[in-house]
């Protein structure tokens, strides 16, 4: 079962290891691997609260960019292939 733990907990982790506490004990108290706190720490490393919440809401901003782009490139093609067709 996959548990979704929040920036919060995250970053509290984080800072609870930088102050001096065990990765072992971190991630028995949390119950997971030690390759998911490298992973959170690589990737949360230096950030507060509001910064990761912003993080999270530029990435998904980006995704829906990232749509709209390829979107908007299909009917380009489309439109391309229904021009270049003679009749």
């Amino acid at each position: 079962m996959k548990k979704r733990y929040s920036e919060e907990q995250i970053i509290s982790a984080i800072k609870s290891h930088e102050s001096g506490r065990k990765v072992d004990d971190i991630c028995r108290e949390l119950g997971i691997s030690n390759g998911t706190f490298y992973n959170w720490r690589s990737k949360y490393a230096g950030l507060e609260v509001n910064e990761a919440k912003r993080l999270r809401e530029l990435e998904s901003e980006n995704n829906k960019l990232k749509k709209l782009l390829a979107e908007k490139l299909l009917e380009n093609e489309a439109l391309k292939d229904v021009v270049s067709k003679k009749w």
